[in-house]
């Protein structure tokens, strides 16, 4: 298969919030640019407001006692401070206010690009952003962990907007701050919620989705503060940060990352400032802003330790996109699917809520957005057919979490761009190990002939299996017209 650079409009917009979200660039335009540039200021600045506060109050304390030129001198000084000390507040109010509105303005986006104006919109439209996430990441090569690490809070943060639907259609929300956003429509019409009540909608999405994506957003963004790079990168700067810490070091990251992170939100980003003229208005959106902020200083400090509570929002979502976007050296496209035995044993441990992970399980299924699935399609007359075909996963919610949803990719072993979807049966998805046995008398001549058809080069077919368990399916997608794998809801 030949690549192409050009790539779909919504691709095209998935790779611009990544990098707004997560590169590093010259002119540091990204939140995570923004985030080191406060942690390695704040310091100074914090020090230089110390030093000029105590030489004003050193002057004021002078004042009374002197005459004449002396005291010309010191309000001169006094005045020459205040200025100074004015110039740092607004300059630090000034790029609060631009970190604060570039982080909000991202979040509507990774909203408007995962949600429509109902459930089955909302589901499919995660489905092409998670999937089209998994499909631009590497799943081979040197640039896996650098990839993954850029683009796990955006895909948290829509898996934490889908967990946080399916609560509230099941009325399963405790969490007082939620509820009150959620009173303007009955539980059995929350899938039209965007059409029933779109006023009440829109301070949902304003006041509950939005802060919750920030949440998923900056919940490790501590890790890039000077203290937590010290332990990541070693006293000499050179070792691997995704390599596994021992122990203490590992709880004492935890530790700056939870500080840091909280004061970047209090401190870094603050409150979005109020614009006009009306006092009522002005007080009603200070402590909605204010009760914003508690919210997700809240779900940030319970997702240490969720138990059953809210902080299962951000919890299960991470531990779930740590696996499927995993940075470590281990990492194995073939077993992304074994990530619920690894969330059902945080859940066993308490780290999380079984209950948090089994609604996950529905949600996703088995199966990550975008993978890749070998499966044995059927002959006309309903029998196994004498080879195998790809596919990509393409739908949140399978009838049945073993049995994905997705987008055929092969017919008759050649590569298409429009495609139908197809459910794959547990019995015919090469995944498990006893649907391999069902075609293990294949010949390895007819193997070697399938793989000549389905992999782009020869490299690769030596390293396939003769019965692959999955399919790569990057360089199928970074053909333009393989990206439309998903159909509008009509």
């Amino acid at each position: 298969m030949s690549k192409v650079v050009n790539n779909s409009h919504f691709t095209t917009q998935v790779k611009s919030l990544i990098a707004r979200y997560f590169s590093r660039s010259s002119v540091q335009d990204s939140v995570l640019d923004r985030s080191i540039s406060y942690f390695t200021s704040y310091k100074f600045e914090s020090q230089q407001k110390n030093i000029l506060t105590e030489k004003l109050a050193k002057i004021e304390e002078k004042l009374p006692s002197v005459r004449g030129s002396s005291k010309v001198e010191l309000e001169q000084q006094q005045n020459q401070i205040k200025i100074k000390l004015l110039g740092i507040t607004e300059q630090l109010s000034a790029l609060k206010k631009a970190r604060y509105d570039h982080l909000f303005r991202l979040c509507e986006e990774i909203v408007q690009l995962s949600e429509g104006d109902s459930f089955a919109e909302n589901n499919r439209k995660s489905a092409q952003f998670l999937g089209t996430i998994q499909l631009i990441s590497p799943t081979e090569g040197k640039k896996i962990a650098e990839s993954n690490e850029q683009c796990k809070g955006i895909y948290k943060a829509i898996l934490a907007l889908r967990m946080l639907d399916a609560l509230c259609i099941k009325d399963q929300v405790n969490d007082p701050y939620i509820k009150q956003y959620t009173q303007a429509i009955p539980v059995q019409k929350f899938q039209q919620f965007a059409t029933e009540a779109p006023e009440a909608y829109q301070n949902f999405l304003l006041w509950v989705k939005i802060p919750i994506v920030m949440s998923a957003l900056l919940q490790d963004i501590g890790n890039f503060h000077p203290d937590a790079q010290q332990i990541l990168l070693g006293e000499n700067g050179e070792q691997d940060p995704n390599r596994t810490l021992p122990i203490e070091e590992r709880k004492q990251l935890l530790q700056i990352n939870y500080r840091e992170t909280i004061r970047y939100l209090v401190d870094g980003l603050g409150l979005q400032p109020y614009v006009g003229n009306s006092r009522e208005e002005r007080d009603s959106f200070v402590e909605a802003e204010q009760a914003r902020l508690v919210f997700v200083r809240q779900l940030l400090k319970s997702s240490v330790s969720p138990k059953e509570g809210i902080g299962n929002l951000l919890k299960v979502p991470q531990i779930y996109s740590s696996i499927i976007l995993s940075t470590k050296a281990n990492y194995q496209y073939k077993l992304l699917p074994k990530v619920y035995q690894v969330l059902n044993q945080n859940a066993e441990r308490g780290s999380c809520s079984q209950h948090a992970v089994d609604l996950l399980y529905r949600i996703t299924g088995m199966f990550p957005q975008g993978y890749g699935i070998t499966y044995i399609p059927s002959e006309f007359d309903g029998q196994p057919s004498d080879s195998y075909e790809y596919a990509i996963v393409t739908h949140l919610y399978p009838d049945n979490p073993e049995q994905p949803k997705c987008r055929i990719a092969t017919r008759k072993l050649s590569f298409i761009g429009y495609g139908h979807d197809v459910e794959v049966v547990k019995d015919r998805n090469l995944y498990f190990p006893q649907t391999v046995k069902k075609i293990s008398g294949m010949s390895k001549e007819r193997l070697n002939e399938i793989l000549e058809l389905l992999a782009s080069n020869y490299q690769e077919r030596q390293s396939l299996d003769l019965l692959p368990r999955c399919w790569h399916t990057k360089d199928f997608f970074s053909m333009k017209n393989n990206q439309k794998l998903w159909n509008k809801i009509t």
